[in-house]
């Protein structure tokens, strides 16, 4: 019995552990996939805010990663700006600092969203699909007006998990483990419609003229980024394996199979993945 044990949670780690490099996870209640942060661009993946960058302007990316947007950000506000990318997770900040060194004005640092310490510091604040992962995102939100200048905006971007669409409809055992995962999620009191509540949570927060608009991906099977998009989530349900089975909200057997379906669902089948998400914007007083 100890010896199937060990044998089926060293399979469960090998799950978690699968597209991370190779480096074993901290204590803390999630990291994201560093593969697929850093296929993100700022023009394809934070649409909002690349219309409102310009030259000189100051922007803080909050959750940043592997710095993939940040560095957009960056060359976007070239000549006279900077930007600043903070994230929670040394491991992601360290692959950022070695991918981007070249970029002058750019930098990155470590910080937790709900215990930032810059004051009225930046022209934008901004977060991209963070936010999803904080039990306090109204915390954080406040963190972000008091970095933002008088007169700056706050800029925030996230998924509704629940209004998430694949046409045709994908496998019953990935549905099953899908439904596991937002469970998981509930659980770790993280928002699976964050993206709906961000004008409730920008006012609340005192910030004014709030505005949102919906920033869905979509991609269809005839188009270049299919592959990568649509493996988003045969990825994410790997590399957060290890929480879901250990928290019991679906077992290996379930995984590996829905998984195995999944992937093969979409080489021959899928034809359009929407991804609902929104962006809100609100501006310091």
């Amino acid at each position: 019995m100890e010896v199937a044990k060990r044998s089926t949670e060293k399979s469960v780690k090998h799950h978690a552990l699968l597209f991370y490099c190779g480096k074993e996870m901290p204590a803390q209640l999630h990291r994201s996939d560093p593969r697929i942060l850093g296929w993100r661009t700022l023009e394809q993946s934070h649409r909002c805010l690349a219309e409102l960058l310009r030259a000189g302007l100051s922007v803080l990316d909050v959750g940043c990663g592997t710095g993939a947007i940040t560095a957009g950000i960056a060359e976007a506000v070239r000549p006279g700006g900077y930007a600043v990318g903070v994230d929670r997770d040394e491991a992601l900040l360290e692959m950022a600092r070695t991918e981007h060194a070249g970029i002058k004005n750019l930098r990155f640092e470590r910080g937790d969203a709900t215990a930032l310490t810059f004051r009225e510091q930046f022209d934008i604040v901004t977060s991209a699909r963070a936010l999803q992962w904080i039990a306090e995102p109204g915390l954080a939100i406040e963190n972000m007006k008091r970095a933002a200048k008088r007169g700056g905006m706050v800029v925030v971007l996230d998924y509704n998990h629940n209004q998430n669409q694949w046409e045709p409809e994908p496998p019953p055992g990935f549905k099953v483990c899908y439904e596991a995962f937002l469970a998981w999620r509930r659980a770790n009191g993280w928002d699976n419609e964050m993206a709906d509540h961000f004008p409730e949570l920008l006012q609340s927060a005192g910030l004014v003229n709030v505005s949102s608009r919906a920033q869905d991906e979509v991609v269809n099977r005839d188009e270049p980024e299919f592959a990568r998009q649509s493996y988003l989530w045969s990825g994410t349900l790997q590399h957060v394996a290890q929480q879901l089975i250990a928290a019991g909200f679906c077992t290996e057997v379930q995984l590996e199979e829905a998984l195995e379906k999944y992937n093969s669902w979409v080489k021959a089948d899928l034809v359009r993945q929407t991804l609902a998400m929104r962006a809100a914007i609100g501006i310091v007083p």
